[in-house]
């Protein structure tokens, strides 16, 4: 069984690289009858391929998946067949690597259409294989080819507006995920995962490979490789430290109904229902004194022991500037058995 199947319209330049494609319905885990008929028409020889199909392959290919009852994928092959745009059909028999950039948007896509979570597929070393394009009102530009373009639309009585200059697009150019708002949709990327319920305010944003479980407020940052867990709420210009700003391979997490208050931050996960005080950061390194139910100092520990336990009230005494954690017995009890070596 392979693991991941798509056919989607894309765009290249003008030596015939592939710049971005758009999958309007890939397919995880594809079925043995999918794939024997997308073998034959596309004499697909195994392993991970992004082959360019033409219009004949793709008419083949329509019909072949009509006669085994594959109807939404064959109408949008028979659709393809007419693209003015290059076509990719794109196998990925198992989750290695990526080695193109039409193997990268496929994955993008199976994230962002919650067919996979992140963390959950290999995505290591697609930075090399996203090129940095010109995102504009007439789709995506190599930045090379950008000046004629925009000279030419001028000659026209054009302007061709540049919304950014990027590796990554915004998610909702590709996929608008059932049961979600997005202020500002500049600030969701391909690759993001939007729980059913989120709602992402102005100043929220979701990297790649990140995401909210759902029913979550987002108006702070969520990093890649940081999930949200549901009911959480991350206040205004708050930060998660992700792998790829610093967090190294430690897993940032947040669990379920918690706050993270407005420019706070946390380089630590966060099991469920806990709290961070606005304006605090924490890091793995961060002293923090833990309390007791009556606010009596337990012990001063580093912020990493309390990674993904519960229950947990972090903020800063007023008088001391310390970072105080208020946690409840059954935490203070763990976090003794954590040093009882010590």
């Amino acid at each position: 069984m392979s693991f991941a199947f798509g056919i989607g319209i894309g765009t290249q330049n003008n030596q015939g690289e592939w710049l971005e494609v758009f999958y309007q319905q890939p397919v995880i885990t594809p079925d043995n009858t999918l794939m024997e008929v997308i073998r034959n028409a596309m004499d697909y020889q195994g392993g991970n391929q992004a082959m360019s199909a033409t219009a004949e392959q793709l008419s083949q290919l329509a019909n072949a998946l009509r006669q085994v009852g594959e109807i939404d994928q064959a109408a949008l092959a028979e659709k393809a067949a007419n693209s003015k745009r290059p076509v990719a059909v794109t196998i990925l028999e198992t989750d290695d690597a990526a080695s193109s950039t039409p193997e990268v948007y496929l994955k993008l896509h199976l994230i962002s259409h919650r067919l996979a979570k992140p963390h959950g597929l290999k995505l290591e070393g697609i930075f090399g294989l996203l090129p940095n394009l010109a995102w504009t009102n007439e789709g995506a530009i190599d930045l090379n080819e950008l000046p004629e373009r925009q000279l030419q639309a001028r000659l026209e009585g054009r302007t061709l507006e540049v919304k950014s200059v990027d590796k990554f697009p915004q998610m909702t150019d590709y996929v608008v995920p059932a049961g979600v708002r997005i202020a500002d949709t500049a600030r969701v990327r391909l690759g993001a995962y939007v729980g059913e319920g989120t709602t992402v305010m102005h100043e929220g944003f979701i990297n790649f490979n990140a995401g909210t479980e759902g029913t979550s407020m987002i108006e702070g940052r969520i990093s890649a490789g940081v999930m949200v867990g549901k009911g959480s709420d991350l206040g205004g210009g708050c930060s998660t430290m992700g792998t790829l700003s610093g967090g190294g391979n430690i897993v940032i997490a947040v669990g379920e109904n918690c706050l993270i208050g407005a420019n706070a931050g946390i380089g630590i996960p966060l099991g469920d229902r806990c709290k961070v005080e606005a304006g605090l950061y924490i890091t793995a390194g961060t002293k923090v004194a833990l309390l007791d139910d009556n606010n009596e100092l337990v012990e001063v520990i580093k912020a990493r022991d309390l990674a993904n336990q519960a229950d947990l009230l972090f903020r800063r005494n007023s008088q001391t500037g310390a970072v105080e954690c208020k946690t409840n017995k059954s935490a203070i009890e763990l976090n003794e058995e954590l040093h009882a070596n010590n």
